[in-house]
């Protein structure tokens, strides 16, 4: 049911990404540097012959040459969960995580489908909530035994031959550079900010919550490639969870640092939430200093460990009793721009558990909500001036073989119709210092904003 072809490791995953992205609908889920977490494997896939789409207008399926396909349910996971079911259930192998299945985005919008939200907050990006396609061949990158393969599923045996010339081939030299036509702007002026902290501290001394994750959206216009502006940034952020994929609606360029979900092939689950956040220092005692203190913070270790206990509850849905555990605390990760405190909660899953329920039962993820998630995403509706669309959602597979990788779409950027939107924010407690979390903002995405904003 499914076959491999070794290709040539020395083909990296951006040239194959640009020999396949004729195709339609390519992703790239981009490891950007081996790490002991992440980062072993790459992976691209184009031309899916489902796209599955779900927003406030409802729920789409298409085939490969965009003809609907009827669906006989609005509930979008239990769609993909028969798409993914269609496949069968190949045998999983350590060395290839993605066989065939489903790769795409599940915007933070979709928890308005997981849960019942106000409407507050503006709708003005006119992006799914959900966008998937069910991928039946794929180029899978192992950085670990430093091979390289194409995989795929019987139901694409007629398009190999096809796919194999096309790897072969030069890619397409012709396209155009990405360049910002006006500057970043945000849609908070320092004053609004303020005043929608002392807004979330009044709802924490009230007892309405402990934790909200707050954030503020930066916009600009561009002309040009939106893949030459991946580019561009991959070089000045070299992220574990890095993707890029492209569709009619617009491009998504992913810089995350952060995984929401992984579940092995023998139901082994983790999550890795990040809360708390330094600047990188200037020189190299600075910089240990700062990650010193930042591992030692009282503040951001509260906020770490509320993080941690809502994942605990959300993964219990579905794992086994008994099972979930913690056995990585505080553990300081290092990027560019920034030093991450970041922690790690496993579970088994239950007999008869599958990861798609995971995913819907966990999402959006605890460290981008706050804490209770509920009533969190209650205020962040009522104070954010604008939706979030993509940010803070989740990109990633879920193979046919049982595998699922997805990350928090953070230092995540969205360009479509000319704009390329931007966000960033953080965790705010009973503690915070407003000053502190407005920069602690710019710290997570200037390297974004000012990688963009640099001409070659």
């Amino acid at each position: 049911m499914i076959q491999q072809r070794t290709l040539d490791y020395r083909l990296s995953a951006h040239e194959i990404f640009a020999r396949i992205r004729p195709l339609g609908h390519p992703i790239l889920l981009d490891s950007s540097r081996p790490t002991a977490t992440a980062g072993r494997f790459d992976i691209m896939a184009a031309a899916p012959d489902r796209v599955v789409s779900f927003s406030s207008e409802g729920l789409t399926c298409a085939d490969q040459q965009g003809q609907p396909v009827p669906v006989s349910t609005q509930d979008p996971f239990t769609l993909l969960q028969r798409l993914l079911d269609e496949l069968g259930t190949p045998h999983a192998t350590n060395d290839c995580p993605f066989n065939a299945g489903l790769i795409g985005i599940f915007g933070y919008d979709l928890g308005r489908a997981i849960e019942q939200l106000p409407q507050q907050a503006e709708a003005d990006i006119d992006y799914p909530w959900l966008l998937v396609g069910r991928y039946l061949w794929a180029v899978v990158i192992d950085h670990d035994s430093g091979t390289s393969r194409l995989v795929w599923h019987s139901k694409a045996d007629d398009s190999i031959e096809q796919i194999l010339a096309l790897l072969q081939s030069e890619p397409n030299p012709e396209t155009s550079p990405f360049s910002l036509t006006s500057a970043f702007t945000s849609n908070l002026t320092p004053d609004q900010y303020r005043q929608a902290l002392n807004r979330i501290d009044d709802y924490i001394h009230a007892g309405d919550c402990y934790q909200i994750n707050f954030a503020q959206r930066f916009a600009a216009r561009y002309q040009g490639d939106p893949w030459q502006a991946y580019l561009k940034l991959r070089r000045v952020a070299t992220t574990p969870h890095a993707a890029y994929m492209e569709s009619p609606e617009g491009a998504i360029l992913s810089l995350s640092p952060e995984r929401f979900l992984l579940v092995e092939s023998d139901g082994e689950v983790e999550t890795r939430p990040i809360k708390g956040t330094r600047p990188r220092g200037h020189t190299e005692i600075e910089d240990r200093t700062l990650a010193a203190e930042l591992q030692q913070a009282s503040k951001d270790r509260a906020e770490n460990l509320m993080i941690v206990d809502l994942l605990r509850n959300d993964l219990s849905r579905n794992c086994q009793p008994g099972s979930v555990t913690v056995p990585e605390l505080f553990s300081i990760e290092t990027y560019p721009n920034v030093h991450h405190l970041v922690s790690s909660v496993r579970g088994q899953l239950k007999p008869g558990a599958r990861a798609l329920g995971l995913l819907r039962d966990a999402f959006p993820g605890g460290s981008i909500t706050g804490a209770p998630k509920i009533r969190a995403m209650e205020i962040i509706d009522e104070l954010e001036p604008q939706r979030r669309s993509i940010y803070c959602g989740s990109i990633g597979y879920i193979s046919s073989c049982g595998r699922m990788d997805t990350s928090i779409t953070i230092r995540t950027l969205l360009c479509q119709n000319s704009h390329v939107y931007c966000w960033a924010g953080g965790g705010i407690v009973a503690d915070s210092v407003i000053e502190e979390e407005y920069q602690e903002t710019f710290n997570k995405v200037n390297n974004l904003l000012s990688g963009l904003s640099d001409q070659p």
